[in-house]
């Protein structure tokens, strides 16, 4: 019986905990009934009852039911916040660095491309019996 007991404690206090959490993540506007200063009230006090009358009256209800990918069918909700784009996502971002950091990969691309033409030349001169040339030290 003592453990049946302990059990049933147990149950009662994750409720409390879960109906704690639900409320205090809920959006202010969204909860019915009461306020959520009430509400948390409610749950502390009376943990057992105040919980399922959380999950019973005071949680928000969804417009529309959900699918799995949590948006509603039809397009999004009116009332769902902007979210923030990623900077992979946002055009003007991607615009900005591709100015800048395309000026710098043209004269790193053209510094490489000069030693490139510079040691080919060299080992042509080495093949054919050239002596090679005096090496100069490109700007950085």
């Amino acid at each position: 019986m003592v453990r049946l007991y302990a059990l049933l404690a147990i149950g009662q206090l994750i409720l409390a905990v879960l109906a704690l959490i639900s409320c205090l993540s809920a959006e202010e506007d969204e909860i019915r009934a009461l306020p959520r200063l009430v509400w948390v009230l409610v749950i502390l006090l009376f943990p057992l009852v105040g919980s399922i009358a959380w999950f019973v009256a005071g949680r928000p209800r969804p417009a529309t039911p959900r699918p799995a990918g949590g948006r509603p069918p039809g397009g999004s909700p009116g009332r769902e916040r902007p979210r923030p784009v990623a900077p992979d996502d946002n055009p003007d971002f991607l615009r900005s660095l591709g100015e800048e950091q395309s000026k710098q990969d043209r004269q790193l691309f053209d510094r490489w491309e000069e030693d490139l033409r510079r040691r080919e030349d060299d080992l042509r001169r080495r093949e054919s019996g050239d002596p090679p040339r005096e090496e100069t030290q490109p700007e950085a």
